[in-house]
C-alpha cells in the first residue's frame, strides 16, 4: 500500500485558452508500506528523496539493495522495529550501493556473508539496528563512503565461516589509500559477543572517525588475522572517547601502521577496560605499536584499566 504525504503545492494556473498550466505541482514524498520480500525490492527500486519504506513485522528472505541516492534536504528511510527482519542466505543483506543519504532504523538484519554495507554512499545513518549471525562482518563503509553513522545498535555473532573475518564495524578496505571512508561516526553501539574479528576495525586510508559511548565484548576474538583488541585503528585522526570494553584475548585498543604515515593522531580519552581473563603477552589497555614525533598518539590519564598488565606503552597525557 502506498500512502502519499504531500509537501506543499504550488498554485497550478491554467490559461484560460486551455494552455500549459504556468506552474506544475512538484514530486510528493511517499510513505511506503511494504510486507513482503517482493514489495521491499519494488519499494528500493522505486525511492525517491524524501520517501519512507516502512516495514510490517515479519521475515523478508532474499539480498536487498538500493542504489537511489537521496539528498542531505530529503532522506530516504528505510524503518521498522526489530520484527522486520532481513535475512539473507548469502551475499549482503542490506547493502547500499551509491545510495547516499539513506537512513536505515530500528530493523533486523541476519544470515548472509555480511550484514549491512555502505558502498559509496554518503551520509548514511544507520540508527537503532540489529544485526547478528553471519559469515563476515555486522556493518561495513566502504568505497570512501564519508560522513557515515552508526548508532544505538547491537551487533552480535559474526564471522561465522571461520577465516577470523568478522569484525562489528569495519571502515575502509585493508591495503586501498583510495578508499576515503571519513568522519565515519559510531556512537552508542554495543558491539558482540560472538564477534568474530574486532568489534571495530578502521582502515588505513580514512581519516577523522569517531568511535564514542560504545559497549565492546570481545568473547568472539579468535586471534586469526590478527584479532586480539577490541578496536584496531589503522587510519588517521581518529578519537576513541567514553567506551567501556570487557572480555579480551589480549589488548584492549591498538594502533597500527600498515601503510606509511597512517595509524596516527589518535586520542584516546575516558575509556574504561576491563582486561581480567587476557592471556596475551602484552595486556594492555591501550598497545600503541607506533609512536613518535611524526605519528603521534595520546592516551589521556582519565581512561582506567581493570586486570592485565597496565594502562599502556607509551607515555600518558594529563
Amino acid at each position: 500500500m502506498r500512502t502519499r504525504t504531500l509537501l506543499p503545492a504550488l498554485l497550478v494556473t491554467a490559461l484560460a485558452t486551455g494552455g500549459p498550466a504556468l506552474a506544475t505541482t512538484p514530486a510528493a514524498a511517499e510513505v511506503v508500506d511494504v510486507s513482503t520480500a517482493a514489495q521491499l525490492k519494488s519499494a528500493l527500486a522505486a525511492a525517491t528523496p524524501g520517501d519512507t519504506i516502512r516495514l510490517a513485522d515479519g521475515t523478508y528472505t532474499g539480498n536487498f539493495k538500493a542504489t537511489v541516492p537521496g539528498t542531505a534536504a530529503a532522506r530516504i528511510t528505510l524503518t521498522g522495529s526489530s520484527g522486520a527482519v532481513l535475512k539473507a542466505g548469502g551475499g549482503y543483506g542490506l547493502h547500499l550501493d551509491g545510495a547516499s543519504y539513506w537512513t536505515v532504523e530500528g530493523l533486523t538484519v541476519t544470515g548472509g556473508q555480511k550484514g549491512i554495507m555502505a558502498d559509496a554512499a554518503q551520509g548514511v545513518v544507520i540508527d537503532a539496528v540489529t544485526v547478528h549471525d553471519l559469515d563476515m562482518e555486522g556493518v561495513h563503509f566502504r568505497r570512501s563512503s564519508k560522513d557515515g553513522v552508526l548508532r544505538n545498535s547491537w551487533i552480535h555473532d559474526t564471522g561465522h565461516d571461520g577465516r577470523g573475518m568478522g569484525e562489528g564495524v569495519y571502515v575502509g578496505t585493508a591495503g586501498d589509500l583510495s578508499d576515503r571512508s571519513d568522519r565515519v561516526r559510531i556512537l552508542d553501539n554495543t558491539i558482540g559477543p560472538g564477534v568474530g574479528g574486532e568489534n571495530i576495525d578502521i582502515k588505513e586510508g580514512t581519516t577523522g572517525a569517531r568511535i564514542i559511548g560504545n559497549t565492546f565484548d570481545g568473547s568472539g576474538l579468535t586471534g586469526a588475522n590478527y584479532d586480539d583488541s577490541w578496536v584496531d585503528v589503522k587510519g588517521n585522526d581518529v578519537l576513541v572517547e567514553g567506551n567501556r570494553g570487557s572480555r579480551t584475548t589480549n589488548n584492549g585498543y591498538e594502533t597500527h601502521t600498515q601503510r606509511s604515515g597512517w595509524g596516527c593522531g589518535t586520542v584516546f580519552r575516558d575509556n574504561v577496560s576491563d582486561l581480567t581473563g587476557a592471556t596475551g603477552g602484552k595486556q594492555l589497555a591501550f598497545n600503541i605499536t607506533n609512536h613518535g614525533k611524526n605519528c603521534p598518539t595520546t592516551v589521556h590519564a582519565g581512561n582506567t584499566v581493570t586486570g592485565g598488565k597496565g594502562l599502556t606503552n607509551i607515555p600518558v597525557t594529563p
